[in-house]
């Protein structure tokens, strides 16, 4: 991974943010996208290559397609341009503004999945929001849900909070209009996402602040944050074929490795593999070949 000479505001499992804000241009950020993978809160030693590309590029369509529905709800997105970015990291970095965050994941689901249907196979219901019985591993709800979770520190676990929770922690007006903004974002990733063949299963937003406004932060709709699945073989009870790194998490589950020591490297044919899957979300999404 490249290194700038530019001030380290931050390095996360994934990204690195550097202060690029000058007198003519304060409050601005550099995010880059590094080729680093996570799994079960660890760094894995081997990158998958173009990740970070992919990740920064796709993140850079959706933020253009959601503009519109950001507008509509009084709120906009971070991105300020992915192409003044310095030579090193083109492809993988976005000038952003900087942002107060939001100390709250807000996430969707459309399909349960994952830690989703651990919990609702338990309690019937995703902390505070129940759902019907019947449903299994892939099964679509009947509307699109809010579950935010608490936004961990690298090493640490994302928790599940009720809706209570975000509001004491943002208040109650600002909690309502993260979980509006949340769902109507998501319902229309959904729609797009579809018409390219694909099911978007769930995922995480993250918002902050620009004085009062409410802006879109951090990286949006990708197989990092996402659950992408191929609606030609969807079929509810089993877990679904996903393009996002559970492919990874598969072969980890696999190889015996017991998710507190040091990780294994990942084999060949795992990284092509996670690679390509990673690149198929993209062109299939974007309708656009990934150089």
């Amino acid at each position: 991974m490249v290194t700038l000479d530019l001030p380290l505001v931050a390095r996360g499992k994934v990204r690195e943010i550097y202060d690029v804000s000058s007198p003519a241009a304060p409050d601005r950020l550099l995010l880059v996208a590094s080729d680093r993978i996570s799994a079960y809160d660890h760094v894995l030693p081997t990158p998958i290559p173009d990740k970070g590309r992919v990740l920064t590029q796709l993140s850079v369509w959706w933020f253009e397609q959601l503009g519109p529905v950001l507008a509509e709800h009084g709120a906009s997105h971070h991105l300020i341009s992915a192409s003044d970015v310095p030579a090193q990291v083109a492809g993988r970095a976005m000038l952003v503004r900087r942002l107060e965050m939001l100390p709250v994941e807000c996430v969707a689901r459309g399909y349960l999945a994952g830690s989703g249907t651990v919990e609702y196979s338990r309690t019937g219901a995703i902390r505070d929001v129940p759902l019907p019985a019947g449903l299994t591993e892939g099964s679509q709800l009947p509307s699109p849900v809010f579950t935010p979770s608490t936004k961990a520190e690298v090493g640490e676990h994302d928790e599940a909070i009720d809706f209570a929770a975000v509001v004491t922690a943002v208040g109650a007006a600002r909690a309502a209009e993260l979980r509006e903004l949340t769902l109507a974002l998501y319902s229309t990733a959904a729609r797009i996402a579809a018409g390219a063949g694909l099911i978007l299963a769930d995922t995480k937003f993250e918002f902050g602040l620009d004085g009062a406004a409410l802006v879109l932060g951090d990286e949006v709709l990708t197989p990092d944050s996402s659950r992408f699945w191929p609606a030609a073989s969807w079929s509810p009870g089993s877990v679904q074929p996903s393009y996002d790194k559970q492919y990874v998490r598969d072969w980890l589950t696999s190889s015996g490795w017991d998710r507190v020591s040091p990780p294994p490297e990942l084999p060949a044919d795992v990284v092509a593999a996670t690679r390509e899957r990673y690149v198929t979300a993209y062109e299939q999404l974007t309708g656009q070949e990934f150089v």
